[in-house]
């Protein structure tokens, strides 16, 4: 077993994809480096969520969940600096050392493949479901999506009055279009 993975997305918000990554990578190394990516981003359509609100997101969900033991797990913010060749390496600045990637997207394989570093690839939970952007297209357009997150991003979800934010993003995007 390796001692310590990253797993690095937007949780946009956290679902039960991300869990099922996370349960996954937990079966290779001993902790899990959670980074949330974008952290500087949020009350925009693609990244509604401030860096705070998805981390509570997941740890509300981890610490519900009676598979994953929380000590093995790290979960750090990691702002955009918009600049992909330089991304891993403050990726490399910010969180503790690492023997592999968990990732499925293709850009953050290329740019850890070429640093050398392993990346491994999770099996897709069900991706067209359990896709960030399909859950906020559901909670715009008022269809079924509560049962694609975790009970924990549900709650937080409801604390922040999330689905409101949401629609109001959307609303205001949408407007913005339509005016001259």
């Amino acid at each position: 077993m390796l001692h310590r993975g990253l797993f690095i997305g937007r949780f946009q918000p956290f679902h039960l994809g991300h869990l099922a990554t996370i349960k996954f990578a937990l079966k290779s190394v001993e902790q899990l480096v959670i980074v949330v990516g974008s952290a500087d981003k949020s009350h925009e359509l693609r990244n509604p969520f401030t860096a705070g609100e998805r981390i509570e997101m997941i740890k509300s969900s981890l610490d519900t969940d009676n598979e994953i033991e929380i000590s093995r797990i790290f979960i750090i913010p990691v702002p955009d600096i918009n600049v992909h060749a330089l991304w891993a390496s403050q990726i490399n600045l910010l969180v503790p050392k690492y023997e592999i990637v968990f990732s499925n997207d293709p850009l953050t394989s290329i740019l850890f493949r070429e640093r050398g570093t392993r990346v491994v690839g999770a099996r897709l939970y069900n991706r067209k479901l359990f896709s960030a952007t399909e859950i906020r297209s559901r909670i715009v357009r008022d269809a079924s999506w509560k049962r694609l997150v975790t009970t924990g991003t549900l709650r937080v979800i409801n604390e922040i009055d999330g689905i409101k934010r949401i629609k109001a993003i959307s609303a205001r995007k949408e407007a913005s279009h339509i005016s001259p």
